[in-house]
């Protein structure tokens, strides 16, 4: 069974793409966040958003896609989510910044 996952991309008033991932990212659907995610930074004219603010869930799988794209992505994390993604070593290859 598939874990829920939403993902949305925006356009900031700045002309910025902001990718938003809301729910759980696991095994089951860390294919279909890495796709997002690829398409999004190639869609991106400059560094991409990636809001993770509204998500409850992520295991390494879900880290595992971020690291191809550490120069290209500006993570923003729940208070929850940005020690794992410190403890994941992503804090010192990208920008994190918990909301």
């Amino acid at each position: 069974m598939s874990t829920t996952l939403t993902l949305t991309t925006d356009h900031q008033p700045d002309g910025a793409l902001v990718l938003t991932a809301i729910g759980e990212v696991d095994m089951s659907n860390a294919a279909d966040f890495g796709d997002a995610l690829t398409r999004a930074v190639e869609a991106a004219p400059g560094p991409l958003t990636v809001d993770l603010t509204a998500l409850e869930y992520l295991d390494s799988a879900g880290l595992a896609v971020l690291f191809p794209h550490v120069e290209r992505i500006h993570l923003i994390a729940s208070p929850l989510l940005a020690p794992v993604l410190t403890i994941a070593g992503l804090a010192d290859l990208m920008t994190v910044t918990a909301a």
